[in-house]
């Protein structure tokens, strides 16, 4: 029997992997926007030329929605990926 066997297949990338994965970033950076509350926000620098809405939305912000839309991402893409719409 070999270990081959046993693993699990994976979806390789595609542009609809892609599409997935930023519009799982873009839910969880709304998400984040509205969770994180106003006197927590904007601790750190601050990003430059975003619109006047996203005051206080700084680099630790984003970096910490990204990666929960990151993760968010691969668990819709694992689980899009085995239910095969992927």
């Amino acid at each position: 029997m070999s270990i081959q066997s046993n693993v699990p297949t994976t979806v390789s990338w595609s542009v609809g992997v892609g599409i997935v994965m930023v519009i799982c970033n873009l839910v969880a950076i709304f998400i984040g926007f509205y969770a994180i509350s106003k006197e927590n926000r904007g601790q750190g620098p601050s990003l430059p030329g975003l619109p006047r809405m996203f005051t206080g939305f700084g680099v630790p912000e984003l970096l910490a929605t990204a990666s929960f839309g990151h993760i968010l991402g691969a668990g819709v893409v694992l689980a899009l990926g085995n239910a095969g719409v992927l």
